[in-house]
């Protein structure tokens, strides 16, 4: 923010310069209009620059490829894809050729707008032209890479570039290392930052920076804390980018007084909270559970002279959708239009998913509607919410309409929109469409996952068909997938809640699950075993080879007194409470979600 401020200074200087000399009728020349060029790039100012630019052409006879790859280059800053080809095309019509410079922009503008097959384009075609490759042309191959979430393929390429004798440099370290802590796997992150040392690199504010943001998002505040003092000691000074992460982390920590801390040190350290730091803290605070106290962030917020932006609100909107507060997500959201801020497609996520959350549907369908006169497409996210939300109420033929909309709209079904349609027909009832569902998959090249085939175990065990929950239980293992404690759970349920009237089959499945349960050291929680009590006390009321099979998996605390009470006051309920109805009710937290 400092550096923007500081170049948009520089470019009110040079603008006056520029009035004083055609004040005094100095023409502007070709060198001029690049260097106003070049610092509208800096101000992402695409605009303003292709103005200039157009001046350029009107009142110079020639211009150069320095010009040239200044306004490609302001383009690309901006993602302005369209444009840059065509001011290359222009470019190459004129017989001007392209420095490797242009080529740079390109990809870096390709690596903007994530369009990866362009980008490997012009790497080609830089190297048909006779160019040899730098660093900068690697880099911006790697920065691809990490940008679309494929770190492989970047480390791929950093090996090709250490092949050709370019050694990596502070730039193209922190670029894998940014990348694997995107994926969230620090273990590579910390290797690619040793392997840095060992090449003899010094870490520089970026890396330690990075570093910085590890540790926080690893919940390890104790490392954080001391790298941040190292880059004291080392007189580095510490940005935003280093106190956000802290913040944050303290702030999901539940420690909020030190997150305030921090805050105040930052001030102190000369370095301005903006709005990103404020909404750091909401977010952890969200995260947390704790929406008032977020809210009350907005107060500090206000006194600081710091405006909300939209990010802001949707957090705090994404607060409420969770708490399952529609009306107050609806407020904030309002708050958003009253304040004259960007309405984007993540905003609507957010309604919507406290709407469908809710079983307000109709409510979904109006933000919906609302989307369309907004002229915001609805993407993969939208469509997966809305045809999850129709799922939650087994409504199958609302979701089959929204599969089959999503389809005509372009927009290619996710495992997560195949999980979530196979849940509206398991809660329908509808297993042979559900099956169907397993087969459209398959011809899409999409296998089932862990929460496929669980959402498939629920739904054999809810047409009280507990033989095919155990057989669709197989056949997950034998995709090569590893069981969760929901599949178990699931499948442990369905298979206790036939034992009183199914064949000896039934009784079998529950002892395999439970040793493979207690031979991978799970245990079910304490609800669970009070859950799952109630049939034990029906199919051996007074203990048996079943019990003594289940217990083995229950709490280690299971045989207090205090939980034996609970066991038997629940087995001495109403017999309806064992009931394969409070199987399918009461088993929410298994179900489809969030996904």
């Amino acid at each position: 923010m400092r550096l923007s401020s500081q170049v948009a200074g520089d470019m009110r200087g040079a603008l006056s310069c520029v009035e004083e000399m055609k004040s005094e009728g100095i023409e502007m020349t070709v060198v001029t209009y690049s260097i106003l060029i070049s610092g509208y790039g800096k101000t992402n100012d695409a605009q303003s620059a292709d103005n200039l630019f157009k001046e350029a052409k009107t009142k110079l006879d020639n211009l150069n490829g320095i010009i040239y790859s200044n306004i490609i280059h302001a383009h690309c800053q901006s993602g302005n894809m369209d444009r840059a080809e065509e001011l290359v095309r222009e470019m190459e019509e004129d017989g001007i050729d392209a420095p490797i410079d242009v080529y740079h922009s390109m990809m870096h503008g390709y690596t903007v707008v994530q369009d990866e097959k362009k980008c490997l384009i012009v790497f080609e075609r830089l190297k048909e032209c006779g160019f040899k490759p730098t660093i900068i042309s690697y880099g911006c191959l790697i920065n691809l890479y990490v940008k679309v979430g494929k770190v492989p393929k970047a480390i791929a390429i950093s090996k090709e570039m250490e092949s050709h004798g370019i050694k990596h440099n502070n730039k193209t370290y922190s670029m894998l290392i940014n990348g694997f802590i995107h994926l969230h796997d620090f273990a590579n992150a910390f290797s690619i930052f040793e392997d840095m040392i060992k090449s003899g690199l010094q870490p520089d504010r970026a890396i330690y920076n990075l570093l910085v943001e590890a540790f926080c998002k690893m919940g390890n505040m104790d490392r954080a804390i001391r790298i941040f003092e190292r880059m004291q000691k080392e007189r580095m000074q510490p940005s935003n980018r280093t106190f956000r992460p802290i913040i944050e982390g303290f702030a999901v920590a539940g420690d909020m007084k030190r997150a305030f801390d921090t805050l105040d040190l930052m001030r102190r350290s000369g370095c301005a909270p903006t709005v990103m730091t404020y909404n750091a803290l909401i977010h952890g605070l969200v995260r947390k559970h704790q929406v008032e106290k977020a809210v009350s962030v907005l107060d500090k917020m206000s006194i600081a002279g710091i405006a909300p932006n939209e990010h802001t609100y949707t957090i705090i909107m994404r607060g409420y959708a969770a708490s399952g507060d529609i009306g107050k997500a609806f407020e904030y959201f309002t708050k958003i239009k009253e304040s004259g801020l960007k309405l984007d497609v993540y905003i609507y996520e957010t309604l919507l998913r406290a709407c469908c959350k809710s079983g307000r549907m109709q409510s979904a369908l109006a933000v919906t509607r609302e989307m369309s006169f907004q002229k915001i497409p609805r993407n993969t996210f939208i469509y997966n919410i809305l045809i999850d939300g129709w799922a939650r109420r087994g409504d199958v033929w609302e979701a089959a309409d929204l599969l089959k909309q999503m389809k005509e709209d372009g927009i290619p079904p996710n495992i997560h929109t195949f999980t979530s349609y196979i849940n509206a027909c398991c809660k329908a009832g509808d297993m042979q469409r559900a099956e169907n569902v397993i087969q459209e998959m398959a011809d899409v090249g999409l296998k089932p996952n862990v929460k496929t085939f669980t959402t498939l175990i629920k739904g054999w065990a809810r047409v009280s068909l507990p033989d095919r929950a155990l057989k669709c239980f197989e056949e997950m293992k034998s995709a090569g997938l590893k069981p969760d404690e929901a599949a178990y759970h699931c499948l442990v349920t369905s298979l206790l809640s036939r034992a009183t009237v199914m064949e000896g089959s039934t009784y079998t499945g529950i002892f395999s699950v439970c040793r493979e349960m207690f031979e991978n050291d799970l245990t079910v929680d304490l609800r669970t075993a009070v859950h799952w009590s109630k049939w034990l006390h029906k199919i051996e009321r007074t203990g048996g080879a079943l019990t003594e099979a289940l217990q083995r998996i229950f709490p280690p605390d299971w045989n207090s007194s205090e939980n034996l009470e609970a066991s038997n006051s629940a087995s001495d309920g109403d017999s309806e409470s064992c009931s394969d109805a409070e199987f399918s009710d009461n088993d929410e937290d298994h179900d489809v979600d969030d996904l």
